[in-house]
């Protein structure tokens, strides 16, 4: 890999780089594999991730130049493809990295909404940036098209410009799967434990795993099966008695949900391709038969909820039946944490939108178009502390172009702002009832009547103003004129009449 420029885009990092830490948070990095960066600059993710007691090597041509490249479980080529002028070298770098790569490999590029701060020049198909380095700036869909077309392996998004390409077919379903997993709470631990005192040790695994895959294990997936048999005949006999002991319902919730996740994954596989059934791991395929009988019959199902999620109309129709969101006459929007609680269809038509951009950096609210193939991922303040978050960002997924597209609020003076956060919070959200007080008393103070001027920060502030009152945390305070108020901040980024994005 020629060094011309290219050890000049070497940043220095005073955390872990977002791919890295994007792996670690997918439990793709951890501590039982070993990992190896190619082109690791000046090997910060190497000293962090050591600290954190994973087996890290590697490899760059200015800084590390005689160390060996050797195999790992993990292999991250990281923002390196996008600084290599030649094209033809470019591929031999990609493939030469992946044939390291013995579970899983990371790939990562900078994307063209990055280019219009960067340019000064063209030159080849990329751009000499102000620095005199080179740089290639990819579209999303055109990263992964090149990944693919070069490694023979579909690549999986895992965030805007970045992918994981799996060299086993059931860890990337596991993957997969994973990812539209909705998290179950299970039934109090204590009424578990008081309805089977004498074998509890026992029966929590049991609770655990039904929690998790809304059925019962089958043999050897349990590792408590054989004390349950002893103590009740069977895991299903004990789980039986646990059922009726604390309430059928919870359960069967448990069931609906797990059958919904498993769904929504079957659905979302048909891109490009599902795979055999054979090629599935152990416990997807046993959740299959469990829910569907067959995996012939699994795939009918999930082919007729692919259908109208690709139906304007079906969209629209659930939109209107979500029963969580904001709901407006062009859109859905809902907090991050309640898109699990959304429809089927709703959950495969965001998920499409996933496949193709993956994770999104400070993702707070997603945006559902009603009408058109679109769903937009939009990034505010910190949600939770912030009673009226500004806008920081947008990347909206274009489903039929396959495109993403960016925009950034940050250098914005007078950002779009969040009013009404009950709204998009699923009602098990730990916040809800906050958020609803703080709404009824500014409903109570007529601060939210004129929807059409508190959309942004500085009509919320000059609403607030007139009104002589202030938010202070997540409680509305009338402004005094002493001392021990003045020149303290009037509120934090306001309210919105209708999110941006």
């Amino acid at each position: 890999m020629s060094t011309t420029r290219a050890d000049r885009t070497a940043i220095r990092r005073h955390t872990l780089s977002r791919p890295v830490a994007l792996a670690i948070e997918d439990d793709v990095i951890r501590r039982d594999r070993t990992f190896f960066d190619y082109g690791c600059g000046r090997g910060d993710d190497l000293l962090r991730l050591r600290k954190m007691g994973i087996s890290v090597s590697g490899w760059d041509p200015a800084f590390f130049p005689d160390e060996e490249r050797a195999p790992a479980d993990v292999v991250n080529l990281g923002y390196v493809v996008n600084v290599v002028e030649d094209p033809d070298e470019r591929i031999v770098v990609l493939a030469a990295a992946w044939q390291l790569a013995r579970k899983v490999f990371i790939v990562s590029a900078r994307l063209d909404w990055e280019a219009a701060d960067a340019a000064i020049d063209f030159q080849g198909d990329g751009i000499v940036t102000g620095k005199r380095t080179f740089q290639k700036f990819f579209t999303q869909q055109e990263l992964r098209t090149w990944i693919e077309r070069v490694l023979h392996r579909h690549p999986v998004a895992a965030a805007p410009g970045i992918f994981y390409v799996f060299r086993d077919e059931a860890e990337a379903q596991s993957f997969a799967a994973h990812r539209v997993s909705r998290r179950r709470r299970p039934p109090d631990a204590d009424e578990c434990r008081a309805v089977l005192a004498d074998h509890h040790e026992s029966i929590e695994p049991l609770v655990a795993f039904v929690t998790e895959r809304g059925r019962l294990p089958v043999a050897g997936e349990l590792p408590t099966a054989p004390r349950l048999r002893q103590a009740f005949g069977s895991p299903a006999r004990a789980f039986s008695l646990l059922r009726r002991a604390t309430g059928t319902d919870r359960w069967d919730r448990i069931r609906d949900e797990r059958r919904a996740d498993v769904l929504v994954y079957l659905a979302l596989a048909a891109f490009p391709k599902r795979p055999r059934f054979g090629a599935l791991p152990d416990p997807l395929r046993h959740d299959i038969r469990a829910f569907f009988g067959s995996y012939k019959a699994g795939c009918a199902a999930a082919n007729a909820l692919l259908f109208s999620a690709g139906d304007p109309r079906a969209v629209d129709r659930a939109c209107r039946d979500a029963g969580v969101g904001k709901l407006l006459p062009h859109a859905l929007y809902v907090h991050h944490t309640a898109v699990g609680h959304l429809p089927p269809v709703l959950r495969v038509y965001e998920g499409c939108a996933r496949q193709l951009a993956g994770a999104v950096d400070g993702l707070t609210l997603v945006k559902l178009f009603r009408r058109r193939p679109r769903v937009s991922y939009l990034a505010y303040d910190d949600f939770d502390r912030v009673a009226h978050p500004a806008l920081k960002s947008t990347v909206v997924a274009d489903l039929k172009g396959l495109d993403l597209h960016h925009r950034d609020y940050t250098r914005s003076a007078n950002p779009p702002v969040l009013h009404r956060k009950e709204l998009f919070v699923a009602a098990d959200h730990p916040a809800c009832e906050r958020f609803a007080r703080l709404t009824a008393r500014e409903d109570r103070l007529g601060l939210l009547d004129a929807t059409s001027g508190i959309g942004t920060r500085a009509g919320w502030l000059a609403v607030l103003a007139r009104r002589g009152v202030s938010i202070r945390g997540h409680r509305v305070v009338r402004d005094v004129t002493d001392s021990t108020t003045r020149g303290e901040p009037r509120v934090a980024p306001g309210a919105a009449g209708a999110p941006a994005g």
